[in-house]
């Protein structure tokens, strides 16, 4: 079974910091949070008690914006179906991407004990994906993330490999698509966004930055960094954290991203119970979450609204 090298005691104490944990009241925060879900509606009444802790602590254990976080998760899976239903990684779909992309969380932590996310386009074969499904199948590795990691981490650092990236992808990408990504991976899930490092970035980077600046938070974007080779990236993320390919001791990228794909395989039946864990609109309380309504998609692309 799929697992992730756990924190160090150092590491869990920084953690814990980082996050406003207290051991002693940890355990009550999450009973009511579990008590909360079985009043709301519209909302399931149980779930794993790993991913609410995980949400505990994306929102340093303040007891609204869990419920929050929590809400806006569970009604994405409801009105975007395209990235969290049939998540079967053996479909030919799915299979066309995972064969031109590598993506891996590196085992270990930062000095700040943050976990290392990598990401890079692999192949040309991906032309011709369907950018949704690219979609499903980040959620379903951070759904696995979440689901074995049972610690925590004080952030995310996420490298992004830019060489392979051409133009024509750019030219794909709807204004739609990038702010229903980017507000159910900052909005909804229960991730910190500590850094972002993009290496090699193509020569239309600056188009890309201004593609997506409307859909994310300001702290983000000042959180974003560029690397024209690796060097510079081993001054914020050691080498042994790093796979070959940048310069790295953790060895191939490739042989992480097996693993990640052998887990979604081993994990077929639990997103397949997943996908029934998600708001009832006809049960909320007031008037229901409309798609249009969560991602402000009203009128045309010059008039969205930006959270």
């Amino acid at each position: 079974m799929f697992h992730l090298e756990p924190p160090s005691p150092d590491q869990q104490l920084l953690i814990r910091q980082a996050l406003n944990e207290d051991v002693n009241t940890r355990d009550r925060d999450l009973e009511a949070i579990k008590e909360w879900l079985k009043k709301e509606p519209h909302l399931p009444d149980t779930w794993d008690d790993t991913l609410l802790m995980n949400f505990l602590r994306s929102c340093n254990f303040s007891l609204e914006k869990t419920k929050k976080r929590l809400d806006k998760y569970f009604t994405v899976k409801a009105v975007v179906p395209e990235f969290f239903s049939d998540c079967d990684i053996t479909r030919p779909e799915l299979q066309r991407i995972v064969n031109a992309i590598e993506i891996a969380t590196m085992p270990g932590m930062t000095p700040e004990s943050r976990r290392v996310h990598i990401a890079r386009i692999a192949s040309n074969d991906f032309e011709n994906v369907d950018y949704n499904d690219c979609a499903k199948i980040i959620f379903m590795l951070g759904d696995i993330r979440l689901k074995v990691d049972n610690l925590g981490s004080a952030g995310e650092v996420y490298v992004l490999e830019g060489e392979n990236f051409m133009l024509k992808y750019l030219v794909k990408l709807s204004p739609i698509f990038a702010k229903k990504f980017l507000v159910c991976a900052t909005d909804a899930l229960p991730i910190k966004v500590k850094e972002v490092h993009i290496v090699n970035p193509p020569f239309f980077i600056d188009s890309i930055i201004a593609f997506i600046k409307p859909f994310l938070k300001e702290k983000i974007l000042k959180r974003i960094h560029f690397h024209k080779d690796v060097t510079t990236l081993h001054e914020y993320i050691p080498k042994g954290l790093l796979p070959e390919e940048y310069g790295g001791t953790a060895g191939k990228l490739k042989l992480h991203w097996d693993k990640y794909l052998a887990a979604c395989e081993d994990f077929k039946p639990w997103f397949k119970e997943q996908e029934k864990i998600k708001a009832d609109e006809s049960k909320r309380p007031g008037k229901a979450t409309t798609y249009e309504d969560f991602f402000g998609l009203h009128g045309s692309f010059r008039s969205l609204a930006v959270d």
